[in-house]
């Protein structure tokens, strides 16, 4: 299968690496900046065979790929997505999906119009200890879901901010919450039952002046099963990364699930006494090099199986208008100081322009 990647930044490795595993025909990889695409050619011994484009839109047209990643800054995914999806691309998308609302459905639209599969990049849904507590959800062992809760204690310095300009403005990114914590909001947002009532939410920028959007959110969610949720994340942890935590609470079993990425199941307990605890700890743990995690792979592999089964992928565009909705929920919450019912009709990060101008 014919590939191409478009965006050779920070997460473009991953993707790179998954498209090997997966023996997927590389025929381009796309940057405005050639550097960036050299270097990655390099580090991941691509060879000279692999065409090098600074504009995507030569790159599909003239290397007609099947299957394209789309890794740009988050501001840009819509309009390079739309414009692969019309030429008959599939498409994975880096999270977030899009940066509005508008956007999202308009991607979701364009693939059903288009026949493509597109596949939202929540890769954390792949880790083993993520698919032990869905299969867990499904068997209906946690009986009546209380509630769930979602920590993200993180740092990201100046530096981190110096290396793209993009990162923490409303209309290219977002912050905490749109860029490192949707992958823990997403999960939560699952697990708990995907339909939302209200979520009531609180953001601040209290340490990253040089940044436009929050390092700071909190949030209530109520869904409507009945179930609770509760989110807090933050790039203002001291001095490194601390934690990415996702707690499940039910009538019969909790669950704690940790580690850099959600990945160590670190407390199992159910009523029923399915599988012994110990067990399951040892057997669901993975020890990946960074936040990443090693859910790419796998995800890669799902969509490849989609295309050539025609079935929808195990992540769908829908599935990340969600996890975008429930960011943008917070944001409106935050910025009116109210309880914000779902779906939303209409929201953007650009709507937020200007919150936290001292």
């Amino acid at each position: 299968m014919r590939y191409g990647l478009i965006g050779c930044g920070r997460i473009s490795p991953n993707h790179i690496v998954a498209a090997q595993n997966n023996n997927l025909d590389i025929v381009a990889i796309c940057d405005i900046d050639p550097a960036c695409m050299e270097d990655k050619a390099l580090k991941f011994k691509l060879g000279n065979g692999i065409k090098r484009y600074t504009d995507y839109k030569e790159m599909v047209e003239k290397e007609k790929p099947e299957l394209v990643a789309i890794c740009t800054e988050s501001g840009k995914h819509a309009e390079v997505a739309l414009y692969c999806i019309e030429r008959g691309c599939h498409c994975i998308i880096e999270k977030p999906i899009a940066l509005s609302i508008k956007d999202a459905d308009a991607i979701i639209a364009a693939s059903i119009k288009h026949h493509v599969k597109v596949s939202a990049c929540h890769q954390n849904r792949f880790n083993k200890s993520v698919q032990i507590i869905r299969e867990a959800v499904d068997m209906n062992r946690f009986g009546r879901l209380f509630y769930g809760t979602a920590h993200i204690r993180w740092c990201r310095d100046h530096e981190y901010y110096d290396r793209a300009s993009w990162r923490g403005t409303w209309e290219q990114d977002g912050g905490a919450l749109m860029n490192q914590c949707i992958h823990n909001i997403d999960l939560l947002r699952w697990m708990m039952g995907s339909d939302i009532d209200e979520v009531v939410g609180m953001t601040d920028k209290l340490n990253h002046d040089y940044i436009e959007a929050e390092d700071l959110g909190i949030a209530l969610v109520k869904f409507k099963n009945g179930s609770y949720g509760m989110i807090d994340g933050t790039t203002n942890v001291y001095p490194k990364n601390l934690e990415e935590t996702l707690y499940i609470f039910g009538e019969k079993g909790t669950v704690k699930a940790g580690g850099q990425s959600v990945n160590v199941i670190e407390e199992w307990r159910f009523s029923d006494l399915l599988d012994d605890p110990d067990v399951v700890k040892a057997r669901f743990h993975e020890n990946p090099p960074n936040v990443y995690g090693y859910g790419h792979t796998p995800l890669y592999a799902d969509v490849i199986n989609a295309i050539d089964n025609d079935r929808q992928p195990y992540i769908t565009a829908m599935d990340g208008k969600k996890a975008l909705e429930l960011v943008l929920a917070i944001y409106k919450s935050a910025a009116e100081g109210k309880a914000v019912k779902l779906p939303l009709q209409d929201c953007a990060t650009t709507d937020f322009i200007g919150r936290f101008d001292r």
